[in-house]
């Protein structure tokens, strides 16, 4: 989520909406491949995740599509993440492995050991405080994978968990099988009333962020230019091919020290060789927010992470400066017949094609390479307006901007919000406050994303 504008009012913004009016690629696709053949395996990264394994593995085992196994990686929890999941795997019949470290070693390693230890087409990753909602959720997820070879990556819609959402899910068969009987007290209960609270203004403005994010921005880019600049990595697809391929590239590199975000940093690789990452809008996961005391650290790692692929692949953040190379070839193939020659003996269809290699990125940009570019401007700039216009006391403008960006802001958030618009447009007037806070915070992560660069040098990025 770290390409969100901070603005409704955005370059962004104007981006998705001319997608949304120009309308989508017409083209009918030539599949890949049987997508009813693939082999999918399900990894699950957790780190003290106890109260919230059984959840992600109920979720699993009521898919459609089933999976040829799941391996849960327990990043050395000291807790009883991986004795539960050993015995809701033994209770419901689950084919489960468990791989249990020592200590923590981070997201990073788990994704690059399992797309080379094993040979599956596809690599289901699910956060251990995720679960998918949707029961068709993977099936969706690769079926749309293979609708051609461009598309790497494949989510859907992510919004904040709630308590009636564990509640409901607990109710199910898979779930009361592994309790055997017994009933289910949700440990969520026993956090206190303070935390509950505080919980609860996170899943607000998340839910805020994340509806206008997938509902709006990113469907405006999806139908724009086929993709989105990164997955929502906490319930993602990847052709296991591609994401093997890509830590092979880049680990001699950079090691395990990708970004502060592992899956922003995938995202914008796959962008630069020219593949999609894609987001589905029909089915939907949840997963677990932090208290809004720890918001700041997860922008934090969002933002930085966000700036410092920008900085490794500068190549794909600068597309817009090289759209007149790419217009001028255009028109000279169409003038010359050449466009018509290739679609007439391309034999596999696929809409948004472009060449593959991060050469063809360096020498004419990428058209994905717009939002990455206006996402750059709009962190960088509208903090800093927002400073230069408190410094100069220029409180009009300021309040008008404010205003008409809520306002806006509200009404975009009632639009998305399809059977409680009410309750969308005044959500969004309740968050705000805290949306313009951590807005500001992000000034911090620009300084401190900036002395890395050009005063410590350090390149150490890793969550």
């Amino acid at each position: 989520m770290a390409t969100a504008p901070w603005f409704v009012i955005s370059p962004n913004t104007a981006l998705s909406i001319i997608g949304l009016v120009r309308g989508i690629d017409k083209t009918v696709p030539t599949p890949a491949a049987d997508w009813h053949t693939a082999v999918v395996d399900v990894v699950i990264p957790a780190y003290k995740e106890q109260d919230n394994i059984l959840y992600a593995l109920s979720s699993i085992v009521q898919q459609t599509f089933k999976p040829r196994q799941v391996i849960l990686v327990d990043d050395g929890s000291k807790d009883e993440t991986a004795s539960r999941a050993r015995a809701f795997a033994k209770a419901n019949g689950l084919a489960l492995t468990v791989i249990e470290r020592d200590h923590s070693i981070g997201k990073t390693p788990t994704l690059k050991r399992q797309a080379r230890e094993f040979d599956s087409d596809v690599e289901f990753i699910l956060d251990g405080d995720t679960f998918l909602e949707s029961p068709n959720y993977i099936e969706r997820c690769v079926q749309e994978l293979y609708q051609g070879v461009g598309i790497a990556c494949a989510c859907g819609t992510v919004l904040p968990m709630r308590f009636k959402d564990r509640e409901a899910l607990a109710e199910s068969a898979p779930f009361r099988n592994a309790l055997a009987g017994k009933r289910y007290h949700d440990p969520f209960r026993d956090r206190g009333s303070m935390p509950a609270i505080w919980w609860w203004i996170t899943n607000i403005y998340r839910d805020c962020l994340y509806k206008f994010l997938q509902r709006f921005v990113y469907l405006g880019q999806m139908v724009f230019f086929g993709g989105i600049t990164n997955p929502v990595g906490c319930a993602v697809a990847y052709r296991r091919e591609y994401i093997k391929d890509l830590f092979d590239r880049y680990e001699p590199l950079f090691g395990d020290d990708l970004t502060n975000s592992e899956d922003i940093f995938i995202g914008f690789a796959l962008n630069n060789e020219g593949y999609r990452n894609i987001q589905l809008q029909d089915v939907m996961a949840r997963s677990e927010e932090p208290q809004v005391q720890r918001l700041p650290r997860q922008v934090y790692l969002w933002s930085s992470s966000f700036l410092q692929s920008c900085y490794y692949f500068n190549d794909l953040m600068v597309s817009p400066f090289k759209a007149p190379k790419r217009l001028w070839h255009r028109i000279k193939n169409r003038v010359s017949g050449e466009t018509k020659k290739i679609e007439e003996m391309r034999k596999i269809q696929e809409a948004y094609r472009q060449p593959f290699g991060d050469r063809f990125t360096r020498e004419n940009g990428r058209t994905i390479g717009w939002v990455v570019f206006m996402s750059a401007f709009e962190k960088i700039a509208f903090p800093t307006a927002i400073i230069i216009l408190v410094i100069l006391k220029m409180w009009e403008p300021l309040a008008v901007t404010i205003i008409a960006e809520l306002l806006l802001s509200a009404f975009v958030l009632a639009a998305v919000s399809k059977g409680e618009r009410i309750r969308g447009f005044f959500s969004a007037l309740l968050v705000a406050p805290l949306r313009y806070l951590l807005m500001m915070w992000d000034v911090v992560t620009i300084g401190r994303f900036a002395a890395d660069v050009w005063i410590t040098g350090n390149r150490k990025w890793r969550k």
